[in-house]
């Protein structure tokens, strides 16, 4: 039984990275100014920041459903079934609408599984690997879906926003609370804990952020996750946005805290999650792998 997987570029995973494992990535939307560009397709990194600190309006959007059941046809003539890993329904309605996409067509029911298993960035990553992993065992598409949905929160992403003025933006913060810790140059540490961000600290160093950050995985490890740090099955990462000298830096600092989990990946965050804590984020992160 053939089984594709395919995911979005919530996960940080590149199209030429996709192809050379074999997978599938759909790029998300990004509208600027009333045009729509294309992750890492019609979009670079590098063009985005350039827009985003341009002060261009800047909003992301859903794929088209018609787009993704495209893809999903064309890798059916090939498969006999398709994992499908979006971001986190907490984070937007995309695995909803394709969830109920695949339920109610009857030409994908029982042959297109997607995973609502809470994740983005490098803990959807390391949800891809595991998926692709289950596969070249030859776990069939529910296998792989249902492990991925009974370990969904076994996950922790820790984010130091470097400026309030993109959380402002986006509404998450009132003027007024975006202006005091501006003048006060509050970094807070926020948190996935498989739905929204969340608050998690306050600080105002980069160095203090940093030690937060560490001192959460260590409680994570130490406590929820003890038995998964034992079996030697937790990853830990790093993910950032315009911030790869300082990520490779934190990477080395996690490295050297936690010789026991296996270090995985350093990744620039979404476009999606970019847009709304904008440039010199600092993120640390852990998940299970299968």
């Amino acid at each position: 039984m053939r089984v594709a997987v395919i995911t979005d570029s919530n996960s940080g995973i590149t199209q030429s990275e996709a192809k050379k494992l074999g997978i599938h990535v759909i790029p998300m939307p990004v509208l600027m100014d009333g045009e729509i560009y294309y992750e890492d397709l019609t979009l670079s990194q590098e063009q985005f920041y350039e827009k985003l600190l341009g002060d261009v309006n800047i909003s992301t959007s859903q794929p088209n459903p018609i787009d993704v059941g495209d893809v999903w046809r064309r890798y059916l003539k090939s498969y006999d079934s398709i994992v499908y890993i979006p971001m986190s329904s907490g984070l937007s309605e995309t695995c909803h609408t394709l969830a109920h996409l695949a339920e109610s067509e009857e030409e994908f029911a029982g042959k297109v599984f997607v995973v609502n298993n809470q994740r983005i960035s490098v803990t959807q990553r390391q949800s891809v690997m595991d998926a692709i992993k289950m596969a070249n065992e030859g776990k069939s598409a529910k296998e792989i879906h249902d492990w991925l949905i009974e370990t969904k929160m076994k996950s922790s992403i820790y984010i130091m926003v470097d400026t309030l003025k993109y959380l402002k933006k986006g509404g998450r913060l009132t003027p007024a609370v975006a202006m005091i810790g501006t003048l006060l140059k509050i970094k807070p540490v926020l948190q996935i804990q498989g739905e929204k961000l969340d608050q998690y600290k306050k600080v105002r160093k980069l160095a203090d952020a940093k030690t937060e950050m560490i001192n959460a995985l260590k409680h994570d490890f130490e406590t929820r996750f003890k038995e998964i740090v034992d079996q030697g099955r937790m990853t830990c990462s790093v993910a950032h946005t315009k911030n790869f000298e300082e990520a490779e830096k934190f990477k080395e600092e996690l490295m050297s805290t936690f010789p026991n989990v296996e270090f995985t990946f350093v990744d620039s965050l979404s476009l999606s999650v970019s847009v709304h804590i904008g440039p010199g984020a600092l993120a640390a992160a852990c998940a299970i792998k299968y």
